[in-house]
């Protein structure tokens, strides 16, 4: 499907020819895409070369060199989450702000083997606010009807100090809550993975993009983007642009990984995460290339833009599996492919 432009203004018609150009690039790149992957690669088709957890929902992720397997994604991610008065999740979709608060957490916690002491904490930090620390091995109290979109239950209430941090630095009432792990189960939802769970995500424990599709895209954007924006878990490189969009199942290291949803994008990728400004890009470009349409998707025709692959991982299911890790520079091997976008859910 080309992508063609035509302007009547003379002065700037060699910026749309550019632009043009640039589209009929990246066509090219699905094109190869969807010519197939194959059903196995001997040898790896790209390297984990960032990982990402997000202690608190919505807030600033931590990249991290390993990250251990737990049976609700990386350990740490998602644990926490802000809510207001009905005991709602704030994401940035409306607290925009939240962009703004870096969670700290001890260097260690992310081996294998750690375990939390009395003296371990989260620690959030936040413009004009002094630090918030929050133990990490301490008694909680539980509330019930917690909330983040279908999913109801009971979370530990991380106290009087931390709701009065949020309240204060939002400008509303709000308090921290944690994923009750002792009572509380959120599975993934069953059309696409049976018998996964995840914390306080969106709906999936993991999200991988590759560095290719990044680049492709901050080729046709007047100012490029960083990869904070579309908040990945695991970030690789040195596959072609967008072919994670039709990785069925993935080896990376010594787990495996099924790609069950290409990630339809909200409004998050347009707020900067570094003033929590909210604007029109990537989506006004990603509309272009980026949508069912585009993607020759033709029994769909949502209005959704597609960054991004969510997976599951089956060493997930095992407790004498979880604490396997997945590390920076772990190759990345495709078992299976999807044929075409048509075939890829969303």
């Amino acid at each position: 499907m080309p992508f063609s432009v035509r302007s009547n203004c003379a002065g700037s018609s060699a910026k749309w020819r550019s632009r043009a150009a640039e589209m009929e690039k990246v066509w090219s790149m699905l094109s190869n895409i969807t010519g197939g992957l194959g059903e196995g690669s001997s040898e790896p088709v790209a390297a984990v070369s960032n990982i990402f957890v997000y202690p608190v929902k919505s807030c600033r992720g931590i990249s991290v060199s390993q990250a251990p397997i737990s049976p609700t994604g990386f350990r740490w991610d998602r644990q926490w989450m802000v809510v207001n008065l009905k005991k709602r999740a704030y994401t940035q979709r409306v607290e925009a702000k939240l962009a703004l608060v870096e969670p700290e957490l001890p260097a260690e916690s992310f081996d294998v083997n750690w375990i939390p002491s009395d003296n371990s904490y989260l620690i959030l930090k936040a413009p004009d606010m002094d630090p918030l620390k929050v133990c990490l091995n301490r008694a909680f109290n539980v509330i019930d009807g917690v909330s983040v979109w279908e999913w109801s239950g009971s979370a530990f209430d991380e106290g009087a100090e931390a709701s009065e941090w949020f309240t204060k630095y939002l400008g509303k009432p709000s308090r921290l809550v944690r994923f009750n792990t002792s009572s509380e189960t959120r599975s993934v939802d069953p059309n696409y993975a049976q018998g996964y769970k995840t914390m306080f995500s969106d709906g999936f424990p993991f999200l991988v993009v590759s560095q290719g599709s990044l680049d492709a895209l901050n080729e046709l954007l007047k100012e490029p983007l960083p990869i904070d924006r579309f908040r990945p878990n695991i970030l690789v490189d040195g596959c072609e642009p967008f072919s994670e969009d039709l990785w069925k199942v993935t080896k990376l290291g010594n787990m495996t990984f099924h790609g069950v949803k290409l990630c339809a994008r909200c409004k998050i990728p347009t707020i900067n995460q570094d003033n929590s400004i909210a604007g029109t890009e990537p989506t006004e470009t990603m509309m272009k290339f980026r949508t069912d349409k585009a993607l020759n998707r033709c029994k769909l025709s949502q209005a959704k833009v597609y960054f991004g692959q969510n997976l599951v991982c089956e060493e997930s299911l095992s407790k004498s599996k979880n604490g396997c890790a997945v590390k920076v520079g772990d190759p990345v091997y495709v078992l299976q492919s999807y044929a075409s976008y048509a075939d890829a859910a969303s």
